[in-house]
């Protein structure tokens, strides 16, 4: 039954087919039918639907991110702790068969998935109170990102059929479920039953969520016994323009620029990217091509690179140098900077206050055009000499 309904899905378009916005019960009507034809069988797919509600809430939360306006050292300080740490540690000693599984199966290291298993559930005890079939209904009747999120309601109802999603199933308010918090369609067609119960289940499942965030991560692109991160440190005279996410050199290139490791030797024969979180004066580290296929599970930037670094400390690693950055913008001056830097003509995408990758890459360009250390961070003095 699963692979038959696995197929449907496979076949079926990921775009939004369903016209967003309207009438809440006539797009019931529309997507109901589109999961029909998705392979749900009729009956299950009534039921689905049946008693289905727009939830305000989600969309508040939707529309009100503000958790990624944090800088690295603030994010990273409030989410890892002694005790985080050292439950880490003393889950890759109890579930040791279910992470050397990963390892084998999937070539997917434990630090990586314990860091996310963390930061997503504190270790699946939090797992989200939003009813997940209302949420995803609610995001995908809406037409802000109809296109993420119609395909997510299909893959739930195609979970439903398969006795794998119960209607009072709660998660995150954007429908991930879980212990590491996997949408529907990553746990349909990338979900795998560790505990071999015949069923996959995320939330109760140690094993289904460990393994199935592994083969996620490999079908993504990790690539087994690489790396993903390490923290460095860099002469005093680096060329900062060479960092940042869009330069990419062999570790033998770096290493002839004087960056050299805090823990370890440089992985030879890797090409790298110099990530600085909050500038020259704070933390350094060499990012992997592992690090990348990171964002296929958190779009944000200082997330992604907090939990990578967490997983090197889970492994060993010791604590970064967290420096002395100079201080960040406030959200409002960082919106300034934002409309500053889309009329010169860059693309910072949404201008929301918060330093993405694409107000990095602007930031950069500009620190350059004005004679400023091109680190990526913005300060004071950018602003004012724009």
């Amino acid at each position: 039954m699963r692979a038959v309904i696995l197929a449907l899905c496979l076949a079926t378009p990921t775009a939004a087919a369903v016209p967003c916005g309207g009438d809440f019960n006539a797009f019931l009507t529309a997507i109901k039918a589109e999961a029909v034809a998705a392979g749900v069988p009729a009956d299950k797919a009534e039921e689905f639907f049946a008693g289905a509600s727009q939830d305000p809430k989600v969309l508040k939360a939707d529309r009100s991110q503000g958790v990624f306006r944090k800088t690295f050292l603030d994010f990273s300080q409030s989410l890892i702790s002694k005790q985080r740490l050292s439950t880490a540690r003393a889950k890759s000693e109890s579930l040791n068969s279910i992470f050397s599984r990963a390892e084998t199966e999937y070539g997917v290291s434990r630090g990586i998935l314990l860091a996310f298993w963390a930061f997503e559930t504190d270790f699946g005890q939090v797992q989200g109170d939003f009813n997940t079939r209302n949420a995803l209904l609610t995001l995908a009747h809406d037409c802000r990102r109809p296109e993420l999120f119609q395909p997510q309601v299909l893959a739930a109802a195609q979970l439903h059929a398969l006795d794998e999603f119960d209607l009072d199933t709660t998660g995150a308010w954007a429908g991930e479920i879980g212990m590491v918090q996997m949408l529907p369609k990553d746990i349909l067609e990338r979900g795998v039953d560790g505990d071999g119960d015949g069923l996959i289940l995320l939330k109760s499942s140690e094993a289904d969520a460990i393994l199935s965030g592994a083969r996620m991560l490999q079908h993504h692109g990790w690539r087994a016994g690489e790396p993903w991160l390490a923290e460095v440190t860099l002469p005093d005279d680096f060329d900062w323009s060479l960092t940042g996410l869009e330069t990419e050199l062999p570790t033998e290139d770096w290493a002839k620029l004087g960056v050299t490791p805090r823990n370890g030797p440089l992985a030879p024969g890797l090409a790298a990217s110099i990530l600085l979180p909050q500038g020259r004066k704070g933390p350094a580290f060499l990012a992997y091509p592992n690090y990348r296929v990171l964002f296929e599970w958190n779009k944000s930037f200082v997330y992604v690179t907090t939990a990578a670094y967490f997983a090197t400390r889970i492994e060993g690693a010791a604590p970064y140098d967290a420096g002395s950055p100079d201080p960040a913008l406030s959200a409002e001056d960082m919106t300034a900077l934002q409309e500053k830097l889309a009329a010169l003509g860059h693309d910072v995408g949404k201008i929301d206050g918060i330093l993405g990758a694409g107000t990095r890459s602007a930031v950069q360009k500009e620190q350059v055009r004005l004679g400023l250390p091109a680190d990526g961070w913005p300060t004071r003095a950018l602003l004012d000499g724009l």
